[in-house]
């Protein structure tokens, strides 16, 4: 076997002739000894002045053919299986049941959210209403955040475990088999649910349990010795639920579940996060932008962008970059408004978006501080307030055009957006911390200089952007995984800090199962 690149035209890129015809000129071979070519990594390369995709493939000669896959892990709890409880139905906590079912371990996953299919009444509710369900909302219910923003599958979290047996469990559970190729998979919104459902049906299948709408409220701790120990967790409606061991997987917006934490004496730190706003542009703009071409032609992917500068000594970046998607409603109360980015597999959407985020200093926080550790949270907390205040209530959302943004000027229209609930223009320059708003303004500067056209009269910015990562991390040892002070508690994820996105937590999932019981032995 040969590893080879192989870069072709976008128009043959998926030509198995043309793709044969490449690599046999590239090895000085006739192409009927390629007996067979699989490829691995497949990205797009719109830098130079043709479009193009580049492959990285197997080339087998000579009647070589790749080794057979590895069968499917096989779930199933055995009987009489000691229990785990999973704080989350999200990536983290839907992997970590998962890998512990092959293990024979019975998982039980408390998610305060409902189900993919039931969430999307609520999620309709906030869209064409704006009336929040603090409890089933794009960040909270079965599937976690990521089921309804967008499904980006991209991480460079290469070292922590494996992507690729990731990857082939979603695409087990129904997810396409082209996200084990493209160097920036993608489900879309339209199907992840559907993987999301799949994978529910594995692990109740397998002797695993769920409880939806069930609300962590406190954990059950024992001290012996000056040792703490949790045992299990109470929930809102007065019941206890007991296992052997505890994995939170509770996500970036259970503000509740670090509360608790905070009370209850279980250490909590203070990690980096950033916030600012969403800016979204005319996908044809973006399109033209990088294509370099009045039109894209159909047969190319909605074009994205990755842009990042640093501005008076702190980053300015894009993040969740979403090509043909949407703005959407991610505030998980009545009194904030929060923007987020989705799209869905076709990614055809007339609008491009993307979160323009600023990362926080400790000098933000000054006005916070006697909220202790939980400063980044009142930081959050107030400007999604302020943002509910100059949308107007009913989770419309202040923007502004980002070339009024930048001159200091108030928006006397605003173009056509995707946010269904809706845009009040408002002087968003003035309204943000000045530490955020001078160097988002400064950042879209840069961003023009490095895309002719970017600070256009048709893009507006859409604020706020809080919720990028967890201001917070739930520490644990590094090798054990195990919290540092309270035994038998297994934090990951995004919520705990250590993840930011679905494939890194997920990874981090696995390996808190795994940890787990080998720790405590299960």
């Amino acid at each position: 076997m040969t590893l080879l690149e192989l870069v072709l035209d976008y128009a043959r890129a998926d030509d198995e002739a043309a793709q044969r015809e490449f690599a046999a000129g590239k090895l000085g071979i006739e192409g009927a000894r390629i007996s067979q070519i699989i490829i691995k990594k497949r990205s797009l390369d719109a830098r130079g002045k043709d479009v193009k995709f580049r492959l990285q493939a197997e080339i087998y000669l000579d009647g070589e053919k790749a080794a057979p896959e590895i069968p499917a892990p096989i779930y199933r709890a055995e009987t009489g299986a000691r229990r785990v409880l999973i704080i989350g139905c999200g990536p983290a906590g839907m992997f970590a049941a998962l890998r512990l079912l092959e293990m024979g371990i019975q998982p039980i996953i408390i998610e305060r959210g409902k189900d993919v299919q039931a969430r999307r009444r609520d999620l309709a509710a906030i869209n064409q209403r704006g009336i929040v369900d603090e409890n089933s909302n794009y960040c909270f219910g079965e599937g976690g955040a990521g089921t309804y923003s967008d499904g980006k599958l991209y991480t460079r979290a290469n070292k922590r475990g494996s992507i690729e047996s990731i990857l082939k469990v979603l695409v087990a559970h129904g997810a396409p088999p082209e996200i084990l190729v493209d160097a920036h998979p993608h489900i879309g919104s339209n199907r992840l649910p559907k993987v999301v459902q799949a994978m529910r049906a594995s692990i109740l299948g397998a002797g695993g349990e769920i409880h939806f709408e069930t609300r962590v409220t406190d954990f059950l701790l024992h001290e012996t010795k000056g040792e703490k120990r949790i045992v299990g967790v109470a929930t809102q409606n007065g019941a206890e639920i007991r296992g052997e061991a505890t994995i939170l997987a509770s996500g970036h917006s259970a503000r509740d579940i670090f509360e608790i934490c905070q009370a209850r004496g279980v250490d909590l730190e203070a990690k980096p996060f950033a916030m600012g706003v969403r800016i979204e542009h005319p996908q044809p703009l973006i399109d033209t932008i990088q294509y370099r071409a009045r039109a894209r032609d159909e047969r190319l992917p909605a074009a994205s962008y990755r842009l990042a500068s640093t501005e008076n000594g702190r980053g300015v970046f894009s993040f969740c970059m979403c090509p043909g998607g949407w703005i959407v409603p991610a505030a998980t109360a009545s009194d904030e408004v929060v923007v987020n980015g989705m799209s869905l597999s076709r990614r055809d959407s007339p609008f491009a978006n993307s979160g323009l985020v600023v990362a926080v200093g400790t000098e933000d926080l000054s006005a916070f501080a006697k909220h202790g550790i939980l400063a980044g949270l009142h930081f959050q907390k107030s400007l999604e307030r302020m943002a509910s205040q100059a949308g107007g209530g009913q989770q419309r959302a202040p923007g502004q055009r980002a070339l009024d943004f930048v001159e200091n000027r108030v928006s006397q229209t605003l173009p056509k957006t995707s946010y269904q609930p809706g845009l009040q223009a408002a002087p968003l320059h003035e309204l943000l911390p000045p530490s955020l708003a001078l160097r988002l303004q400064n950042g879209l500067r840069s961003f023009e200089k490095m895309m002719r056209g970017y600070l256009n009269e048709d893009a507006v910015i859409v604020g706020v952007e809080t919720r990028t990562s967890s201001p917070l991390r739930v520490p644990r040892d590094a090798q054990t995984l195990e919290h540092l002070s309270v035994r038998g508690l297994f934090p990951c994820g995004e919520g705990a800090g250590y993840a930011g996105g679905i494939v890194s937590a997920a990874i981090d999932g696995v390996r808190a199962a795994d940890a787990c019981v080998a720790v405590a032995a299960l």
